[in-house]
């Protein structure tokens, strides 16, 4: 493991296009779900167990060496929303693109002939571990951080909240964090016997409901 290698990839400045994606915070806030801390907080709860478990448990598989085509189908299954399979595959084009200049890999290279428009994101993050030479719970870790990461950033925009009092949030998931990267190795490792049912399947209707009303609205500063 390189943790040089783990900074670079989870650092906010990494060229991954995550800044235009909101995780579902601004529909949230236009709604009044999300009005402050507390509510950042239980937003992002929710979804760190539930999208990101999921992403976690994707990106751990492929760091071990499953076949990235089977996770991608994986991933879809999981994604009931065509909005954020779209979201998904753009980011994943994104990170692709990247990754390949940071750390060339035969690998990410058939990936991203395979899927020309970009594979699921946390596929293509678990595949740019591997290509960093990190393990599959690094993987995880950055996966499941992404996932309350963003939407602790982009409601900095939205709301104007503190960042002192986003960063706090962040601070006080931090061992949930921990649980649910755990969980999502201990899954990735029963692919490797089991198939990719044995990855997480949590469900987050409303994320995925609000994912396709906030598509639709005519003006958004995020992307999802």
């Amino acid at each position: 493991m390189s943790t040089g290698a783990l900074l670079v990839l989870a650092d906010g400045r990494f060229p991954a296009g995550g800044h235009a994606h909101s995780g579902g915070a601004e529909a949230a806030v236009r709604a009044g779900r999300i009005t402050g801390a507390a509510s950042l907080e239980d937003f992002a709860r929710g979804r760190l167990h539930t999208a990101g478990l999921v992403a976690a448990g994707l990106a751990a598989a492929a760091a071990l060496g499953v076949d990235p085509v089977e996770l991608d189908a994986a991933a879809d299954a999981r994604t009931p929303s065509p909005a954020l399979r779209v979201a998904a595959r753009k980011l994943g084009r994104q990170l692709m693109r990247a990754a390949r200049s940071a750390w060339p890999s035969a690998e990410l290279d058939a990936l991203a002939r395979e899927f020309p428009k970009g594979a699921h994101q946390p596929v293509v993050l678990g595949l740019v571990a591997r290509a960093a030479g990190l393990a599959a719970v690094d993987a995880a870790y950055c996966a499941a951080y992404e996932s309350v990461g963003g939407p602790a950033t982009a409601t900095v925009r939205l709301l104007s909240l503190d960042p002192f009092d986003a960063t706090a949030v962040l601070a006080r998931l931090a061992p949930e964090l921990d649980r649910v990267a755990d969980r999502a190795v201990e899954a990735a490792r029963r692919v490797l016997d089991d198939g990719v049912e044995a990855l997480p399947a949590a469900s987050a209707p409303l994320l995925e409901i609000s994912a396709e009303a906030h598509a639709a609205w005519p003006v958004r500063l995020f992307a999802s």
